[in-house]
């Protein structure tokens, strides 16, 4: 090591004993990378944009499936989106605080419809938003490098699935 080198290695050395913060503790510290706080972006919006729809199925569903459908993706994704905030704040991430503005202009949209017409609409944006979301969590699951977000992925996205299954089985054209 030269001059420079070796001063910023002992300035580190030092620091790490003030504080009582070791090498091994450093190796051992859980690496959230810049995918790891992605996903905390995207499944926060995708949960956000989830709860807003869901919100517009029980006040304008024509069918009491897609309106107790819409109960289950407020309840579900308030559910998820609160875990994630839990976690993402122990690591200081940033989760979204509205959904993604194609999400905002489809709720919208979507708003003007009654009815039949609503069901079909909601059942398609359902679907779609399922499965990208499901690709997400899966990712996160299986690549992600913090062990709390990969659990947090694993564990909903059995539920993920069941809501694409569930989507998929609402009212309207296949």
């Amino acid at each position: 090591m030269t001059g420079p080198m070796i001063r910023v290695a002992a300035l580190t050395g030092c620091l790490m004993m003030a504080t009582g913060f070791s090498v091994a503790q450093a190796a051992d510290a859980p690496v959230t990378g810049q995918a790891d706080a992605a996903f905390v972006k995207a499944a926060s919006a995708a949960g956000l944009a989830e709860v807003n729809l869901g919100n517009l199925a029980t006040q304008k569903g024509g069918s009491d499936d897609v309106k107790a459908f819409g109960k289950t993706m407020v309840t579900d994704h308030t559910v998820a989106g609160d875990e994630l905030k839990t976690i993402a704040s122990k690591k200081s991430l940033t989760v979204s605080s509205e959904p993604m503005s194609a999400d905002v202009k489809a709720a919208e949209m979507m708003g003007k419809k009654n009815g039949a017409a609503f069901d079909e609409a909601f059942k398609q944006k359902m679907v779609a938003d399922h499965q990208k979301v499901i690709k997400l969590f899966t990712t996160e699951s299986a690549s992600g490098k913090d062990a709390d977000l990969k659990a947090f992925a694993t564990k909903t996205l059995p539920t993920l699935k069941h809501h694409l299954e569930m989507a998929q089985n609402l009212p309207g054209a296949k």
